[in-house]
This record gives structure tokens, C-alpha cells and sequence, in this order.
């Protein structure tokens, strides 16, 4: 197709380029920054939008950068697991920013009264969760064992991870030597990394059990890297250790006295560095004050749960599934927390009754996955509306809401702003996934 020169407006949150033709029409470009100036072939047309990469370059960003990983690249076989090296670290939180507050905006009609301070960390060797796809070659003999290639089902060929921890990137091609050994190679797909505080867990997804002398090859290896091998035959619920014993997994928030116990398939946040202080910042923002009742939705294994019980005079942690509510249950237990209390219901399907069912509360944290709280504002915007609907239940004077996904965040925000009665009092971004068009992000809503 012809090619054009294009001058880039602006990142999407797939970290492509984004400009205009001069008959109106978008054209997404891999690889580029805004400001540059790009000669562009494109490669995808529709009648809305074209998709193209860079041939040449009329004016460079000042914000563009060398990447940190060799495997970093627009190139047949570079890894898709960081779309954001070329640029600057600064500037990619300042365009995180700036797609929270686009969303709030369009798509929720809500600007915050004030922008928060972006939350970062270190850039690299950050990532302490992660799925490392395997595939044995038969036909050169090799394992490759990494992230996807980018835009591919292949696996890329790497050597190193500068996201990574240095101890685990080292790992790669000894992982390589060690699955090329195995008589299971071609029956192993995934390893899954989970490291806590102390502990490097390499969880191996293994199709069919493995013989004594593979099993011989994971335990001499753990012995001599320093690891923990599981073993995942099915689903994420049958991981057990190869070898009972051993240092438990666990993270520590040590500004709150907690340890929390986890097994490696569990969510628990890549970045615990920055997972520590967006805890510290959610339960600043949140405010509790001595004798004050706290929810916190989505408990998960109870990472915001058995902080806000060293503040709060009653927490409930609310999560959707019994196995996830025993787990919290577990780790209050295991920290000596009384005063939380945990119920297991589907987050999905929230009536006003339901909000009457648990009780008013001061104060709410909000936590939900990828799709949102939905439920949960549509439920809080009705009875608000129709009081009637959840009798004797008042809404919390202040909901601070922690999202992975600013699209599902600014819909909900629209419902406890023009329906429910409050202000976005706050908003801002959250660096937990540096490199990646990924946006993390905090906002504070308070009824007047």
C-alpha cells in the first residue's frame, strides 16, 4: 500500500502511535511516539481506521529511548511481553495519566476535583509474577521458554527478562536445558513464576504425570538454583508441591504488621513494591477513623482486609467464591486479626437489598477485577435514588476505588456521580506494570 508521512498525536492503550490523514480518517502506527514525524506503510485498512508501521523517520521524540531488552522490537520474533521500552519512563506514566483522565471524561463525564501524585517504583526487575510459555522444537531440538512473540502464538526466543528479577532471568536458559532433558518435554506448555518475599516458586503445568526420573531433574535443579518447584496437572486449584516442606510462600506489608500467606496460582499483585504502597496510599485516601465500619469489596486473600483491621473497628471483606473466603479467613487468622470477617457472594449480580444485607458502612474500598464493580454502583446509584429499596441502609461517606482497567472505572464513576450523589474527589495512576501500555489506577469518591 502507498506510503505517507504522518505527524503522531498521541499514544492508545496498546502503545501505538496514533495520527490523522488529511481526509480525517485514524491511523494506528506501531512503534511510534507523539510529536514524531513518521513515514508510514500501511498495512490494515477498514473504512474508519488504518494500521501501519514506520519505514522512515522525519523527526524523532525527544521522550524516545534505547529499550532495555535486547528482545524489545518491532521485528518478526521480538517479545510481546513490553510494548513501551522506546519511551521515556517518565513519559509513559504521564500518558497513563492522561488515559485515566480521557476515560473519567468520555466515557464517564467525570473530572476529578484533584489529579494524584502518579505512584512508581523501579522500572526494571520488577515483576514478580508471570507466565512463561514453553514449546519444545523437535525439529532444532531446542526449548524455547518466554513470552509470546509479539502479535503471535510462537514463543519468542529469549535469553533474559530485564522486567524480570535478575535471579529469575538468569534462569531462562538453564530452564531451557533442564525441560530440553525431560522425557515430558513435549507435554510441558507453561511455567508459571510467583516469588514472595523469600521464596522463588516455578510452578510447571505438566499434562501428564511425570516420571521418577523427571521428577529427579526438577528436584536437582531446585537444589541447586535455589527454587521451589509445583506441579499444575489441571485447573489452577491442583497445584501441590512436588515436595511437601519447605519456607511457605509469602508477602510481607510491614508498615501494618501483616504477612500474607499465598500459593503461587493465587492473584496477588506482579509488583510488590509498588503493591506496598498503594495499599499504604489506599488506606491514607480512605481515612478510617477510630470505631468506623469498613467494607472492602473484592477482598481477594485480604490484601487491603487485614491492613484496614489495624485501623478500622469492624472490616467485612466480601469475595465471590467460598475457596477465596476460607483463604482470607485463613490468613486473618494467621496474623491474629479479630475484628474482620469475611462472607463469600457473586459480585456480579448486587441488588440494593443486598447492600441493606451487610449492613451500612463509613467507609468502602473497592477492588474489582478487569470487568468492574458494575453491580455493586448500579446497586448503590438505586437505593440511593429509592431509598425504599434497601431499607435502614446508608451509603458510605467514602469509596476509594483501586481499578486495573480505567474504561470500567470510569463507567462506575459515572453511576456514583450523577446518580448516586458523589464527587470524585481524587484520581490518579498507579505504575504497577512499567513498559506496558497497562493502566493501574486509584480514585476517591465522597457524598456531601
Amino acid at each position: 500500500m502507498q506510503e505517507q508521512w504522518l505527524t503522531v498525536e498521541s499514544l492508545d492503550l496498546e502503545a501505538q502511535g496514533v495520527a490523522r490523514r488529511e481526509d480525517g480518517k485514524v491511523v494506528f502506527i506501531e512503534g511510534a511516539l507523539p510529536t514524531e514525524w513518521v513515514q508510514v506503510k500501511v498495512q490494515r485498512s477498514k473504512n474508519n481506521w488504518e494500521q501501519g508501521q514506520i519505514t522512515a523517520m522525519g523527526r524523532e521524540s525527544s521522550q524516545r529511548v534505547q529499550p532495555g531488552c535486547p528482545h524489545f522490537g518491532l521485528h518478526a520474533g521480538a517479545c510481546g511481553g513490553c510494548k513501551m521500552q522506546h519511551l521515556h519512563a517518565d513519559a509513559q506514566i504521564a500518558i497513563k495519566q492522561r488515559v485515566l483522565e480521557d476515560n473519567l471524561q468520555h466515557l464517564g463525564k467525570v473530572k476529578p476535583e484533584r489529579v494524584l501524585r502518579p505512584m512508581g517504583g523501579s522500572a526494571w526487575g520488577y515483576r514478580r509474577r508471570a507466565r512463561l510459555s514453553v514449546r519444545y522444537v523437535a525439529k532444532k531440538g531446542v526449548v524455547l521458554i518466554g513470552f509470546h512473540e509479539r502479535k503471535s502464538r510462537y514463543v519468542a526466543d529469549m535469553r533474559s527478562c530485564a522486567v524480570l528479577p535478575a535471579k529469575v532471568s538468569q534462569l531462562l536458559l538453564p530452564l531451557r536445558d533442564l525441560i530440553g532433558a525431560m522425557e515430558a518435554r513435549e507435554r510441558l506448555p507453561q511455567i508459571e513464576l510467583a516469588m514472595g518475599d523469600e521464596v522463588c516458586a516455578l510452578v510447571l503445568r505438566n499434562l501428564e504425570p511425570l516420571s521418577i526420573n523427571d521428577q529427579q531433574r526438577l528436584r536437582d535443579f531446585a537444589a541447586q538454583h535455589g527454587v521451589q518447584w509445583w506441579l499444575q496437572p489441571k485447573g489452577p486449584d491442583s497445584v501441590k508441591l512436588l515436595d511437601e516442606g519447605g519456607t511457605p510462600l509469602s508477602y510481607r506489608l510491614p508498615e501494618f504488621g501483616v504477612e500474607m500467606p499465598f500459593k503461587p496460582t493465587d492473584f496477588t499483585q506482579v509488583n510488590h513494591d509498588i503493591n506496598r504502597l498503594l495499599v499504604q496510599q489506599a488506606l491514607r485516601l480512605l481515612d478510617v477513623r477510630p470505631g468506623e465500619r469498613v467494607i472492602d469489596w473484592f477482598c481477594g486473600l485480604g490484601n487491603f482486609t487485614l491492613p484496614l483491621a489495624m485501623q478500622a473497628d469492624e472490616v467485612l471483606g466480601i469475595e465471590g467464591s467460598e475457596a477465596l473466603v476460607a483463604r482470607s479467613r485463613e490468613n486473618a487468622v494467621h496474623n491474629g486479626v479479630a475484628n474482620a470477617s469475611f462472607a463469600a457472594r457473586n459480585l456480579f449480580e448486587l441488588a440494593p437489598a443486598d447492600l441493606a444485607s451487610y449492613g451500612s458502612a463509613a467507609r468502602w474500598l473497592v477492588d474489582p477485577p478487569r470487568e468492574g464493580a458494575i453491580a455493586l454502583a448500579k446497586a448503590v446509584a438505586d437505593a440511593v435514588q429509592d431509598p425504599s429499596l434497601a431499607p435502614g441502609w446508608t451509603p458510605p461517606r467514602r469509596i476509594v476505588y483501586v481499578s486495573c482497567n480505567p474504561a470500567t472505572l470510569a463507567r462506575d464513576a459515572g453511576l456514583l456521580v450523577h446518580l448516586a450523589g458523589y464527587r470524585c474527589t481524587a484520581a490518579g495512576v498507579v505504575n504497577m506494570f512499567p513498559h506496558t501500555a497497562h493502566v493501574e489506577s486509584i480514585a476517591v469518591f465522597e457524598r456531601t
